[in-house]
């Protein structure tokens, strides 16, 4: 272990108190981030552990509901002067409550709506509140377009203003909107270096460079994060342009009508696909479709959100059919049992860079390194490579 992280480890109790809150969404996730803290405690410093964290800094709060559905919250302990860290996942569709007789699973708004009254049963006791929101509350409704909702902008300002002092999310899907509240920390984060990790972790043959690589762009929003990887693995960079209908609209959006790859040819090339979600997934597969026309040879798909709206039927058959080789994404949302054991699924595992976040914000340390992986990605490339030989 670095001196720096060790650093970090010997002076933890140095500073106020550490609490770790996930909410009902988070269990697992909040789970995973404290066996972190725990192990590097254990091979560091166990005398600290066992003056008082043995079992980790989880906070167990619930929110039971009435009947008709209202809810409360309530801390199982006192957070006076503790360094809280709330984990809440927005997208966990897999909660569900009681309602009238009637099961309802939780959405976007019943998981923010609970972040917000267990922030209101902390009653400001807490020394600071940093928020840790992988899928940012409302971040699709980022921008007006017409007679439109600022969602997004709505609850970072709410947050603010109950007396949360740091955000931090995963690949927001438009990071601007962190103007709506300048004078509050906002940090989002990438996964490119779990990804590369986890990417050649389970898969052992892949030759990177310009001859047999390539990084595709589904399209020209997603163009930052593919120009990364393409920067890091040195490989050609293609992009597809949707082309849109924009005189109707279907669901909320105007429907694509055609895809159209700009770049150089792919033929006989594995293929890296990098986005931020799969909602229904068609765009997905109507792009490994078209590079499969243009002669690709193998097609890995990466988001940082897998949430399958539609199910994974039809990547599975997709995957049958030999459209795609695989899929990776995070464990910063709920995963159904489906895609879980579904044989193209890569999980990225993202506890223990949250793990690294919290140390870091606990010390006010700075988080550069963090938010900057070039380095550790270049380390990890040399490695792969000195394997392959």
């Amino acid at each position: 272990m670095d001196e720096q992280k060790k650093s970090v480890l010997n002076t933890l109790d140095e500073f106020q108190p550490l609490g770790i809150i996930p909410l009902q969404g988070a269990k697992e996730l909040g789970e995973k981030i404290n066996e972190h803290l725990i192990a590097w405690y254990e091979r560091e410093n166990p005398e600290e552990l066992n003056a008082g964290h043995k079992d980790g800094w989880l906070i167990d709060v619930k929110c039971p509901r009435f009947s008709s559905g209202d809810a409360k919250a309530v801390l199982s302990t006192t957070v006076r002067g503790t360094d809280l860290y709330l984990i809440i996942d927005v997208g966990n569709y897999n909660c569900k409550y009681q309602m009238f007789g009637q099961t309802v699973p939780m959405s976007p708004d019943d998981h923010y709506a609970d972040l917000k009254r267990v922030i209101s049963a902390i009653s400001g006791k807490a020394e600071r509140l940093t928020v840790i929101m992988p899928i940012l509350y409302g971040g699709r409704q980022h921008k007006r377009s017409a007679r439109e909702s600022l969602d997004c902008a709505m609850a970072l300002q709410e947050l603010e203003n109950m007396g949360v002092k740091n955000i931090v999310t995963f690949d927001a899907h438009d990071p601007r909107v962190q103007n709506a509240c300048p004078l509050m920390g906002i940090d989002n984060a990438m996964p490119t270096y779990q990804v590369l990790k986890a990417l050649f972790k389970n898969v052992r043959d892949l030759q990177i460079d310009k001859d047999h690589l390539m990084v595709v762009s589904p399209d020209e929003g997603a163009m930052n994060r593919n120009m990364y990887y393409s920067s890091v693995l040195g490989t050609d960079l293609g992009m597809f342009y949707k082309r849109r209908d924009y005189s109707i609209i279907v669901n909320g959006r105007n429907p694509i009508v055609a895809h159209e790859y700009l770049g150089t040819s792919v033929k006989g090339k594995d293929i890296l696909v990098a986005d931020d979600i799969i909602a229904s997934g068609d765009s997905m597969l109507t792009l490994a479709e078209d590079l499969k026309k243009e002669g690709a040879r193998r097609i890995f798909m990466t988001v940082t959100y897998g949430l399958f709206t539609e199910g994974v039927e039809k990547f599975q058959k997709a995957y049958n059919e030999g459209l795609f080789d695989g899929i990776l994404t995070t464990n910063l949302t709920y995963r159904c049992p489906e895609l879980l054991n579904a044989p193209w699924y890569i999980e990225v595992d993202m506890s223990k860079y949250i793990a690294y976040f919290i140390l870091a914000f606990h010390q006010n340390k700075s988080i550069t390194k963090l938010l900057d992986p070039h380095k550790k990605i270049k380390d990890l490339l040399d490695r792969y490579r000195a394997a392959q030989k």
